[in-house]
């Protein structure tokens, strides 16, 4: 297996050039372009075939969050993170929803950047701790809207069998599938198929985005 490949999209130039040397300092990491707007994320997605993508909120001609879509169309299977900043939590909330592996803050250390781009690339999620339980205390308080959501989820978790439930409830606790063999006692290979067909009955992109869902449901 050769290196994570990584796409990195910043229009801030230091911060981009930052980001870069950060990534390119680990051996398991390739930096494959760096671009400044989610227009020309979406067009080095479908050419270059990253396994990775750091897009930031907030790009001229389109932002991180409109161009996901666009990313994930052009290059199937990429794990998305969003670099953000304080202030950004709603609509950090929305790309989580909408199938972001995690997010991480401008302002984290190096090593908890290639943290965040090795969880994603696993398949799993990272959410930069400073602001985890900020944003997660945004799911379900927006009223009218939030019981919405509530019923959708619900009607969607009813699709999982009793012990698919108890695993999602523990992948939304932040569980790994070892913390979560543990606790339900079974083998971790046995939690991974587990989470692998949750996630495709609520075509859930990942772990947080069924996280959310769970949360939603609640």
């Amino acid at each position: 297996m050769g290196p994570i490949r990584v796409l990195v999209a910043d229009d801030e130039p230091l911060m981009a050039a930052g980001v870069r040397a950060v990534l390119e300092s680990a051996a398991d990491l390739e930096v494959v372009a760096v671009v400044a707007d989610g227009a020309a994320a979406v067009e080095a997605a479908g050419r270059l075939d990253p396994d990775v993508a750091l897009l930031d909120v907030r790009m001229p001609v389109l932002g991180g969050l409109d161009a996901m879509a666009g990313v994930r169309a052009a290059r199937p299977g990429v794990a998305i993170v969003v670099l953000t900043s304080f202030g950004d939590e709603p609509n950090v909330l929305r790309a989580l929803r909408e199938g972001a592996a995690g997010f991480v803050l401008k302002s984290c250390a190096p090593e908890e950047l290639l943290r965040a781009v090795r969880a994603a690339h696993a398949g799993d999620a990272y959410l930069s701790p400073p602001v985890t339980r900020h944003l997660l205390g945004l799911v379900g308080a927006d009223g009218v809207a939030a019981a919405e959501r509530r019923r959708a989820a619900s009607g969607r978790l009813a699709a999982l069998s009793p012990r698919e439930a108890d695993v999602l409830r523990l992948v939304a606790e932040g569980l790994s599938n070892a913390d979560i063999g543990a606790r339900l006692r079974m083998s971790e290979p046995s939690i991974k198929t587990y989470v692998s067909r949750l996630l495709t009955k609520l075509d859930c992109a990942n772990r947080v985005q069924a996280a959310l869902l769970y949360r939603d449901s609640r």
